[in-house]
């Protein structure tokens, strides 16, 4: 299963961008799909999460009230709306398919491919 994340660029501060996370040769809406980024010089963390079946929203505090997790089935596509940026959003954007450790409220990706990711650049 491999993803590709698009929709990148530079973006002032306060501004909005939606990223995309397509798959090609399976339906996207059978797996959970996670966000992840990475900034430089720091480790990979999750941001936001969107379940198979029933579509529940899960995201990390530093993006609540910011971001949200669209999921349209029909054009097999997961989105990252993002609003209100940050210039601490500056990251390395990826999603992924992932699952949650049932004893925590930490995600992890199912795969070890991330792909090339999708540089967002937030200018302050």
């Amino acid at each position: 299963v491999q993803l590709q994340a698009s929709g990148g660029g530079l973006i002032q501060a306060g501004g909005s961008r939606r990223l995309s996370c397509s798959a090609s040769g399976f339906t996207l809406g059978y797996y959970t799909i996670g966000w992840f980024r990475q900034a430089p010089g720091k480790e990979r963390e999750g941001v936001s999460y969107i379940t198979n079946g029933d579509g529940s929203t899960y995201y990390e505090d530093f993006v609540k009230g910011r971001f949200t997790i669209p999921r349209d089935n029909a054009k097999n596509t997961v989105y990252l709306q993002m609003n209100s940026l940050k210039s601490e959003d500056t990251a390395v954007y990826y999603c992924a398919t992932v699952r949650k450790d049932p004893y925590s409220s930490i995600w992890y990706p199912i795969s070890d491919y991330w792909g090339q990711g999708t540089l967002v650049t937030v200018s302050s």
